[in-house]
């Protein structure tokens, strides 16, 4: 049996007629920068997410950057924010001009760990970036108090969060932002590149949605200097189609993970994902540890398992920021854990066979 870490073939199967007509449409309209599609999609993300406000965006990098450089963070500024996540959490930060000051994860969410945060804060710091990772939220309530007692901005990249929440209270609107990320594998992904921006700040709405395109809000009308980074009107297209479907996908992924975790419970030789009390794991990727990683991925892989390894370097360990003089100890839990962890397929159209196949081989695995 082959089973990939991710089907977006069978995604894209049980919605065939509506993305291809949606798609048409825009080819038969030849309105490929702007228009309806792309007004359609932010108004229905807005609903789902009860967000004032949603500008659509190239990427989720872009949306990360654009917020961060309109809420004024630059040169002499440090933005906390977690050492384990992909680098344009951390990336975009310096290309403000400001300097990301890493904190270690818990070790059970492998989300930034709040108990370490407030001994990062000093006269520089402008904001918190907590990452809700693998679809499961930080702790953000914490963190939200640490940002009011401090006055501090609270940004939230949700790149792997879609849906996920807290006490009821979806991520992404806890801060004054959250950044999105649509990239094809995300739990709602375009297909391309493409990402979005929440906010319920009328002024931060305005001001991002005007640098992202050239610094207008109308052609020839430059208020400022901008980038050029619009949401492509394909994608909006398709993610309009797909938004009406997520909240389905995302229940089927929770309900995968749970049937994962039944099967997998005996296997003591891996830890497997927890859900933290009062929130909402949307399982975005459904990540396992044990200290025979390497061994385990090329055995899985043997037997037709697609696996992956999110992230491989913890980011105060990667060459990008050695001027940062950071030492794996320095982020004990982070460090250990990229050597352990391991990505299991999920997505909504896998089956119970597949899943079962996948926890068959899994202690076969063990057992020799």
């Amino acid at each position: 049996m082959n089973i990939p870490f991710v089907d977006l073939k069978a995604q894209y199967n049980s919605i065939k007629s509506e993305v291809d007509s949606a798609i048409f449409n825009v080819l038969n309209e030849t309105n490929f920068i702007g228009g309806k599609p792309i007004k359609d999609f932010e108004a229905k993300f807005a609903a789902l997410y009860g967000s004032k406000h949603v500008i659509g965006v190239a990427n989720g990098t872009d949306a990360i950057y654009i917020v961060l450089k309109m809420l004024g963070i630059g040169a002499g500024d440090e933005v906390i924010t977690t050492s384990a996540s992909w680098i344009s959490t951390s990336e975009t930060i310096s290309q403000t001009g400001a300097t990301p000051v890493f904190v270690d994860i818990d070790p059970e969410t492998y989300t930034i760990n709040p108990l370490l945060i407030e001994s990062k804060i000093t006269k520089r710091t402008k904001a918190i970036f907590p990452v809700h990772l693998y679809g499961h939220v930080a702790h953000i309530t914490q963190i939200k108090n640490l940002c009011e007692k401090y006055n501090l901005l609270l940004v939230e990249d949700c790149a792997q969060s879609h849906f996920s929440a807290e006490n009821g209270q979806l991520a992404g609107r806890f801060g004054i932002a959250g950044t999105f990320s649509f990239y094809p594998g995300k739990n709602l992904g375009a297909y391309g590149d493409s990402g979005c921006i929440i906010t319920d700040d009328d002024m931060l709405a305005e001001k991002c949605r005007m640098y992202a395109n050239h610094g207008a809000l109308k052609k020839h009308e430059h208020q400022i200097e901008g980038i050029n980074s619009r949401l492509d009107t394909i994608q909006a297209a398709v993610l309009g189609v797909k938004s009406k479907y997520i909240l389905d996908w995302t229940a089927a992924r929770i309900e995968k993970a749970r049937i994962y975790n039944e099967v997998l419970e005996d296997v003591n030789e891996i830890s497997l994902p927890i859900v933290r009390k009062n929130t909402k794991h949307t399982f975005h990727l459904y990540v396992v540890r044990t200290k025979k990683r390497d061994y385990l991925k090329s055995y899985l892989e043997s037997q037709g398992i697609q696996t992956a390894i999110h992230y491989p370097t913890a980011l105060p360990n990667l060459q990008a920021y050695k001027y940062l003089n950071h030492r794996r100890e320095d982020f004990p839990v982070a460090s250990a854990y990229q050597d352990e962890i391991l990505s299991l397929p999920i997505y909504p159209e896998l089956d119970v066979i597949q899943i079962n196949y996948v926890a068959e081989k899994i202690r076969a695995f063990f057992r020799s």
